[in-house]
């Protein structure tokens, strides 16, 4: 099958989307099948080999001087090119961190106006290299925030045009008010273009289906998986109590609520001692947020238990991993995706995570995770400690999370479901 996937990068920030998108297509190219995954707005940042197109379309640069400038619609395709070559893409993304949410606002409506929008130049680049040099028997959009794309493929090309639904609910809640329901309209409007929609979890096809007007029989639920190369039986746990996070350093995440639960959990400790690692991508504009932290776990007397690592790659994520004795991200806002949970899980490290979003479907689905009350620092605190205080529940924990992850979580199974689904509108013969 020639399948053409096209996803959207995120600066420099390691983001579970272009993980995901990236393992997905790396393993549907290792099962034999053609696959040119298109990046759009800047080049995709992933912990892991690198299988993206050259090309760049709706390239950050071009998009934003597109929407400010009734001029830069009407420059020739070669000096856009020349806009989107990747390494000044990805400079530009480095220095301006801060977006304004006005644009961000105009920016996703002209998205999602598709041809009737500001960058309706960017959308027939794309159709053009679809239509003359890829000519695939499917394309794949990898989040309805590209669904304005829609109907354009479909008049140009006459294929089946599948959208990933991957908690892009979480970005619209953050524009402002009157964008945010200019886009709501214009995602329902243009849903009714594609064949079909792909979610990363049930959690999130339920929630999809609701916010956006999408009957739920045109939402096939394809979880989330991740390449496992790397992952190895799980090394006994430290010595001393590890408690780990790796995630986007951010309030949404509940980095905050981790920190006074592991202090409720060194006061019932009964001497025994307790350390919490971080791990995770730091935006500048974050900075102040960490520094909050740190400032509490040194009110709470454990800075010397306390270690930030950073931005990790592959490698030093596993290794990160192997260091814990458990593993938590108490999300505030209901993560629909969980990638973390499972990365930990690959590790053989067990999690404790709230009673909300993707998690009660992980837990079901692996065994893996302990589940608690969100944004509940006792509770949570409560969950850790029984890691501390019974062994075997942490052995019991890894085990089956760590079996599950690799018969059900692998990127070959989110490949197989993902043909599966795919199957249903193109006969691969």
């Amino acid at each position: 099958m020639k399948i053409a996937y096209i996803a959207a990068g995120a600066g420099e920030m390691y983001c579970g989307m272009c993980i995901r998108d990236s393992a997905l297509a790396a393993a549907l190219i290792a099962a034999g099948h053609e696959v040119t995954l298109l990046p759009t707005y800047t080049p995709l940042h992933t912990d892991d080999r690198d299988v993206s197109d050259s090309r760049l379309f709706f390239g950050g640069i071009n998009v934003y001087l597109q929407q400010k400038s009734a001029v830069f619609r009407h420059t020739p395709w070669l000096v856009d090119r020349l806009l989107n070559w990747p390494k000044l893409v990805r400079w530009a993304a480095k220095v301006n961190t801060k977006t304004d949410p006005e644009l961000l606002g105009s920016l996703t409506a002209s998205m999602l106006a598709g041809e009737d929008g500001r960058l309706r130049k960017e959308l027939a680049k794309l159709v053009e290299a679809l239509k003359t040099t890829i000519q695939p028997d499917l394309v794949q959009l990898s989040t309805v925030l590209l669904v304005g794309a829609a109907r354009q493929i479909k008049a140009e090309l006459d294929v089946p045009v599948l959208v990933g639904l991957q908690g892009e609910d979480i970005f619209l809640d953050g524009l402002p008010d009157a964008h945010r329901d200019q886009c709501l309209a214009l995602l329902s409007e243009r849903a009714a273009d594609a064949d079909g929609f792909l979610s990363i979890s049930t959690y999130y096809a339920k929630v999809a289906a609701k916010r956006y007007g999408i009957d739920r029989e045109r939402i096939i639920a394809v979880p989330s998986g991740i390449n496992l190369e790397g992952y190895t039986a799980a090394p006994p746990p430290p010595e001393v109590f590890t408690v780990g996070f790796l995630a986007r350093i951010c309030p949404e995440k509940g980095l905050h609520v981790l920190v006074e639960a592991v202090q409720l959990l060194r006061r019932s400790a009964e001497g025994r001692r307790c350390r919490l690692l971080v791990a995770g991508w730091l935006a500048p504009q974050e900075r102040d947020y960490l520094d909050e932290v740190r400032a509490k776990v040194a009110e709470y007397g454990f800075e010397h238990d306390f270690e930030f690592v950073g931005t990790v790659d592959r490698a030093e994520k596993i290794r990160f991993l192997q260091r814990l004795t458990v593993f938590s991200v108490p999300t505030v806002y209901r993560d629909p995706r969980g990638l973390c949970v499972l990365e930990a899980l690959a590790a053989g490290v067990p999690a404790v995570q709230p009673r909300h979003g993707v998690f009660p479907e992980l837990m079901s689905a692996t065994g893996g995770v302990l589940l608690v009350n969100p944004d509940d620092p006792a509770d949570l605190a409560a969950g850790l400690a029984r890691f501390m205080d019974e062994p075997e529940l942490r052995y019991e924990l890894s085990e089956k999370g760590s079996k599950a992850v690799r018969e059900h979580f692998s990127a070959d199974a989110m490949a197989k479901a993902t043909l599966d689904a795919y199957r249903r509108y193109v006969d691969d013969g």
